[in-house]
């Protein structure tokens, strides 16, 4: 079979939705993407004492985010409390917001430990840009371009541990999602006239630690992670009804999509002084396999998807200080990664050299190899009962596509980078005991990719879209429309007497 050379955009029309699991707990799920969208926080539902330090984690203790994060490191929890952290975020350019309530406790005592959180979300979806269709009557649409301009979804999670001596722990943890949304989503179907969203996601991790002689610990998890939406989406396609007049009719059209990842997951992680000065260095060692058994078929390239694979690995060092009042803390990770998906044909497909295609055979094969790096890097310093941080996280994205379209006999290769800067600050005030955070950070460098005024419509794209399987770009030039994306948490911990 020959593979022509064919040139031509593809920038935005590739990959992201089925390589982008819900990322709910530090980096133990690790996050592919080939297009600089711009995502909210909705999965930010646990406290961090180091999110204002840019996230810094690998040679630094998170003693608020990591008895979530693996649940074996319940064990360092010496004196109970209750919490309740309040998150919310909003996307530029009227993109979408979002509101979190999230209220638990950690608890230990004994040989047992654990914790136990339950959160609520509202999440109210972006506005929707459409460009003049003057054949079109828009009065024949529905009142609002989505059924749901606002959604709720529920999140809980617990864990259970116990100490099993001479410094070691072993902890589980399960956290179930009941999702009604996925922020970004609607403006993935640019053309629906209403989107019903449903579905779940579930997260069960098992972890252990051990304490080092002269301090430091090492630390493993296992985690499987499965994701699964569902997307009713209806379409008002516009049809020709008197062919003398040239009137038009609306006619509804139901389309359902199923969304679906599972992965499986190995973290390895260790950290210990050096020297008398406070210096601490540490090493992580993360693999993620990600199975994509169904990829929705979204508006944008309006093409079907099929199955589709990937591996990850992160590979990091990290170094921290901790001298009196002050504390720094540097990360730094290299993200190689590689994916294969393809589309398959649903009924024998001629190709253009003549030949047969059977049903079931590939149409479109895409490899990508991803060469991803990311920076965090925050200080700390502590005046009285109020300690202050300030925080960086650079993120580089790098990948490789070799396209293959085995219907018109064509190749293409493309190569992507983008930058992501995610400036972080924070305040801690202890009275009493009690502990109030406030943690708050910024994301630019992404946005949201879209399709250009072609003289019939102008769409936009966001968060999670998938094209992988496209050869042209559809109905015209597509374009990247730049929002930063603002969150701020609020965190208040009581101590249990």
């Amino acid at each position: 079979m020959s593979r022509a050379h064919s040139s031509g955009p593809l920038a935005w029309t590739i990959l992201a939705a089925a390589l982008v699991v819900p990322v709910h707990a530090a980096a133990q799920l690790i996050n592919l993407s080939t297009v600089p969208v711009a995502a909210g926080d909705q999965f930010l539902i646990f406290p961090s004492d180091n999110l204002g330090m840019g996230g810094a984690h690998i040679a630094l203790d998170d003693a608020w985010l990591d008895p979530f994060v693996n649940p074996a490191k319940g064990a360092r929890v010496t004196t109970s409390q209750v919490f309740a952290v309040p998150t919310f975020y909003s996307v530029g350019q009227n993109s979408g917001s979002a509101a979190t309530l999230s209220a638990g406790g950690l608890f230990g005592g004994g040989h047992l430990f654990g914790g136990a959180l339950l959160a609520l979300q509202q999440i109210k979806s972006g506005q929707d840009f459409f460009g003049p269709m003057p054949l079109m009557d828009f009065a024949a649409l529905p009142p609002d371009a989505l059924s749901k301009q606002s959604a709720t979804n529920k999140y809980v999670f617990g864990s259970i541990g116990t100490r099993i001596g001479h410094g070691a722990a072993v902890g589980a943890s399960a956290t179930i999602a009941d999702l009604n949304v996925m922020d970004g989503v609607e403006h993935l179907y640019a053309m629906a006239a209403d989107i019903n969203q449903s579905g779940s996601v579930a997260d069960l991790r098992f972890g252990a630690v051990q304490d080092l002689t002269g301090g430091g610990a090492l630390e493993g998890l296992l985690l499987y992670n499965h994701f699964n939406m569902t997307h009713d989406v209806t379409y008002v396609d516009w049809v020709v009804v008197d062919s003398t007049t040239g009137q038009w009719a609306p006619r509804e059209r139901l389309e359902t999509n199923v969304d679906r990842t599972d992965t499986w997951g190995l973290h390895l992680g260790f950290h210990r002084p050096v020297g008398t000065q406070g210096w601490q260095v540490g090493g992580i060692l993360t693999g993620n396999y990600k199975n994509h058994p169904k990829i929705p078929n979204y508006e944008l390239v309006n093409i079907p998807r099929d199955p589709g694979h990937s591996t990850a690995l992160d590979i990091g060092v990290g170094i921290a200080k901790r001298a009196g009042d002050l504390a720094v803390g540097l990360d730094l990770v290299y993200e190689p990664a590689w994916s294969s998906t393809w589309a398959t044909a649903g009924a024998p497909t001629v190709t253009i050299e003549g030949d047969t295609i059977p049903a079931g055979g590939r149409t479109v094969e895409n490899e990508f190899r991803f060469s991803n790096a990311f920076v965090n890097v925050g200080t700390g310093y502590t005046v009285g009962p109020a300690t202050f941080q300030l925080g960086l996280r650079i993120r580089a994205n790098d990948y490789h596509l070799d396209q293959w379209n085995n219907v018109e006999q064509a190749w293409r290769r493309q190569d992507e980078q983008w930058m992501e800067w995610m400036p972080s600050w924070g305040v801690q005030v202890r009275l009493k005991g009690v502990a109030i955070r406030y943690l708050g950070r910024v994301t630019t460098g992404t946005g949201r990719p879209g399709v250009a005024w072609n003289g019939v419509v102008a769409t936009r794209a966001a968060e999670a879209s998938l094209a992988n399987d496209i050869v042209v770009p559809p109905g015209g030039p597509l374009t990247l429309q730049e929002v930063d994306v603002w969150t701020h948490q609020v965190s208040v911990a009581v101590p249990l007497r």
